[in-house]
């Protein structure tokens, strides 16, 4: 961890100009020489710390060492980061005065003035450098006294571009126990609850009686070798597995039969090719500490040693979290990312950095417990074992900590905490317990002990460089007394994570100070829905990476000057479009943006604003957009935002609607083909998402080379009489249709069938090749569902497997290639009675035509139920990408109004 932190201070003392230096803080202070003796006191102690990080595990006046040396690291990185922050402002300040239209004379004493303050600024950091110097000479001398062996070879940077991913369901031994945990279970015929612990005393605790406690014991000796062996050989060859069969058994045995402790070693060898560095593994002295958990912290141990420095920066970093907390991959990334614990790379470099580490930790079994998405099956969610947040937690004391607030609480913490980096506050609900009966029952002074206020106080934690506020069991709305305070203390600050509960209570404004905290690079706001606006002092953060507006439901505007963060590359403001009026101008500058959840059209009329055409120079975008009130932009301003050059993006959310959201009727309906074809998405798109369109029908030329679309969903096109020939697209696999006002028919041209071309082929034609889910809802109007004819030539949607209908009132029946369709396992049918009366169980016309599909719904009853189609599909419902424009008759007709 410290030799990390070193390895990033170095860089940035590479990238000081000395030309720079001199211009700015002249040479009074010999500060080219103190920079340059820095970097010789860094690179000394460097070259010791691989060894000092070993024997810190055994050797306590090392392990202080190590601590002092972390701190003045920390203290140093803050400064070149001090110092890169002004420089960055002094170039954004200047680009804003070149383009300014004062007097000359005004510009020259705004020139001076900025001069001044900078001079200023300079000189303190150059004291601060000369100062750290002192405290690092004397570090440097003191490591002599611990007779550190120098390294012996260079680590070279890691990246595995792939990972191997192991059945995690696969199971090594329990078959016995297995069957014993069955027959238990199943003695009596009530229901039963399983509680799942490794303390007795907790069972206990929730009732379990003596004679239904099961002690899981260890593995056997083979059962723990195969469960090694599995991760350590994967993928070697049957020569290499042979050779190294006896030694991954000794291995093996200093498991002691702990499954977590076998998947762990395991990892770790998985990336150890020779036999010598496996007998290393097996010869280590680490196996001979004596801590908490003898048993498993010594693979732990082994394992977070052989780690490359940026993972174990990454992984210990998962202290501060508080266990058993869901961890998404995409934030985690981001939080890593605002530590620089993925370098200073450039614009589209870190997110795939931290994909790669992501997945190393993962292979090495620090993570488990993993979701999946459900669109494209990559890991969106994990969890840590207990025992390894418990060794992570030890490892980091005292840098990482987890406090639990209960609103009035004084918090009473270990005073070895004081110089805490990353802290995240746990706010507890008191409704129950009445603040009074506290008074003058605080706990009493101990010297061993800090007493830090609720609300985090200014004398404590002054070196933070993360605060996550954990209020999922609270609201945010407390804070805003506490918010100017902690953005006047806490000026270290990386990253600051201040997002609400889903349902509680929220801040109502963002303080002016938010500006003091230079360093930020993390701001998390999601779930305020009582913010209206934001500061322009957030602007002066020109650090800032990510900033999450997520459900800011109310959030109005942005500030004026968001140009100015030109280090922003994730903007994330999903439902924020309802209440945000514009996208501010400067926009168009944030080159790096990676993310931006919505943005909201503006028609060109304000000067404050961005138009659709600053998009162009987004090139970086990846993931989600959305782009709402198309209904008043032109055909040229469209073709403007060149979404075509933006290869990352994989699903376009258009929303056709009005300038005030979508109570408005439409005014100009005759613009919308054209401004659908200049809205021509990249070829890589997965997702297609369109609503409020008002076109006749709905394909532009751009579609059918859409080769990767997997997922449709067109909503409330009112004036759309006829479907478009989605059966063309070869890799759709959803589609969700909803809203259609005016349709009437689905014929042979909604299955993209070419009549003459099917007279002529001799050869089936496949329609819908890859579609599994379809949906149809709010089809008021919708009354034939024609079948193809001449079905025998043709090979429509072979693979759907589930089909909703939903509020289709006038829908008389289903099709024949629909009835008739083997590979259906669920049809869900609502409120469209006259379908539903000819779906009935037993008596209904198309009964016999359907019975062989496993699960069928019909308002809401399961009138036939297949158990091994539950565990497939659950709760199937498919929905749009954009779910909130669903169901709405009111909203129907407020578009259909004249």
């Amino acid at each position: 961890m410290e030799k990390s932190i070193v390895c990033a201070v170095l860089e940035k003392l590479g990238s000081l100009i000395p030309e720079e230096i001199k211009q700015n803080v002249g040479m009074a202070l010999g500060i080219e020489e103190e920079i340059r003796k820095m970097t010789n006191n860094f690179e000394e102690i460097k070259s010791v710390l691989e060894d000092a990080e070993t024997k810190q595990v055994k050797d306590a006046n090392v392990r202080n060492w190590l601590k002092k040396l972390k701190d003045v690291a920390y203290d140093v990185d803050d400064v070149l980061d001090e110092w890169n922050s002004a420089k960055l402002r002094s170039q954004l300040e200047k680009e804003e005065r070149d383009v300014e239209n004062g007097p000359l004379l005004k510009k020259i004493r705004y020139s001076i003035s900025t001069f001044t303050s900078k001079s200023i600024l300079y000189y303190n950091i150059a004291v601060k450098i000369k100062e750290l110097n002192e405290v690092l000479d004397r570090l440097n001398i003191e490591k002599d006294r611990y007779k550190l062996d120098l390294e012996k070879e260079v680590e070279e940077p890691r990246r595995y571009l792939t990972a191997s991913f192991i059945d995690e369901e696969e199971v090594y031994g329990r078959c016995e126990e297995i069957r014993n945990v069955v027959n238990m279970l199943v003695q009596e015929n009530w229901s039963r609850i399983l509680i799942t612990t490794r303390k007795e005393k907790v069972a206990m605790i929730m009732g379990t009686k003596q004679a239904n406690l099961f002690p899981l014991h260890t593995l056997s000796r083979e059962e723990c070798w195969s469960l090694l062996s599995r991760r350590a050989l994967y993928g070697r060859a049957r020569e290499e597995f042979q050779s190294l069969e006896d030694i991954s058994r000794k291995i093996a045995e200093k498991c002691q039969g702990l499954p977590l402790a076998a998947k762990i070693l395991g990892g770790l060898l998985q990336f150890k090719k020779t036999r010598e560095q496996w007998q290393r593994v097996l010869d280590s002295e680490i196996w001979n500490l004596e801590e908490a958990e003898q048993d498993l912290f010594p693979p732990l141990f082994l394992s977070y040693y052989e780690l490359p420095l940026a993972l174990k920066q990454c992984i210990s970093y998962c202290a501060v979290f508080p266990k058993d907390k869901i961890l998404n991959k995409d934030e985690l990334i981001k939080l890593w990312m605002a530590q620089n614990y993925l370098g200073e790379a450039q614009c589209k470099e870190m997110e795939i950095v931290g994909e790669e580490y992501f997945d190393e930790l993962m292979m090495r079994s620090f993570f488990q417990d993993f979701r999946r998405a459900e669109l494209d099956s990559g890991i969106v969610e994990c969890k840590m074992h207990d025992i390894i947040h418990d060794f992570l937690q030890h490892l980091t004391k005292p840098d990482c900590l987890i406090l639990v607030n209960h609103g009035f609480e004084e918090l009473r913490v270990d005073s070895c905490y004081e110089r805490a980096r990353h802290v995240t506050l746990i706010r507890e609900k008191t409704d129950l317990i009445d603040p009074t009966l506290m008074r003058g029952k605080a706990a009493p002074k101990d010297p061993k002990f800090i007493h830090v206020p609720a609300d985090l106080g200014v004398y404590c934690f002054r070196k933070l460089r993360s605060l996550l506020v954990d209020s999922s069991n609270h609201d945010t709305s407390s804070l805003s007394t506490s918010l100017p305070m902690w953005c006047d203390q806490f000026t270290c600050l990386r990253t600051l994570n201040l997002s609400n509960s889903l349902f509680g209570d929220s801040i109502e404004e963002l303080p002016d100070q938010i500006g003091n905290l230079v360093h930020l690079r993390y701001l998390n706001l999601k779930h305020n829905r009582k913010l209206k606006q934001l500061p322009e002092s957030l602007c002066e953060l020109c650090n800032l990476q990510t900033l999450n507006l997520t459900w800011c439901a109310r959030l109005e505007e942005l500030p004026c000057g968001m140009g100015k963060l030109i280090n922003l590359r994730h903007l994330e403001n999903e439902k924020t479009d309802l209440s945000l009026m514009a996208m501010p101008k400067g926009i168009g500058r944030l080159t790096c943006l990676q993310t931006l959840s919505v943005f909201v059209v503006t028609d060109g009329g304000s000067n404050e604003a961005s138009t659709l055409g600053d998009l162009g120079n987004l090139l970086h975008l990846q993931g989600h957009l959305k782009i709402s009130r198309l209904g008043i932009v032109g055909v040229t301003e469209a073709k403007k935002a060149k979404l075509q050059n933006k290869k990352g993006l994989r699903g376009l959310v258009l929303e056709f609607n009005g300038p005030k959201g979508l109570m408005l009727k439409r005014l100009r309906r005759g613009n919308d083909i054209g401004l659908l074809e200049a809205l021509q998405p990249p070829l890589s798109l997965e997702k297609l998402e369109i609503s409020c369109y008002c076109g006749p029908t709905v394909f532009p030329t751009w579609m059918k080379d859409l080769t990767k679309l997997r997922h449709v969903s067109l909503g409330f096109c009112f004036d759309l009489n006829v479907l478009p020939p989605l059966g063309k697209l070869q890799s759709l696999e959803s589609l969700y249709i909803g809203g259609m006002g005016s349709l009437q028919n689905v014929g042979f041209e909604f299955l993209g069938v070419d009549g003459e071309l099917l007279a002529l082929s001799s050869s089936s034609i496949v329609a819908f090749p890859s579609l599994k889910h379809l949906e149809f809802r709010d089809m008021q109007e919708w009354d034939n569902w024609i079948s193809s004819g001449g079905e025998e030539h043709i090979s429509i949607m072979p693979h759907l497997c589930s089909l909703t209908i939903d509020s289709c009132p006038k829908l008389r029946s289903l099709p024949c290639y629909i009835l008739q369709n083997t590979s259906l396992k669920q049809l869900d049918i609502s409120q469209s009675p006259i379908l539903s009366e000819r779906c009935r169980k037993e008596t209904g016309e198309d009964w016999l035509n359907i019975c062989h599909i496993p699960s069928i719904i019909i308002d809401g009853l399961c009138i036939q139920v297949n158990s091994s189609c539950i565990e497939e599909f659950g709760v199937l419902q498919l929905q749009p990408l954009n779910s909130s424009l669903l169901n709405s008759n009111d909203l129907i007709e407020a578009f259909r109004q004249d």
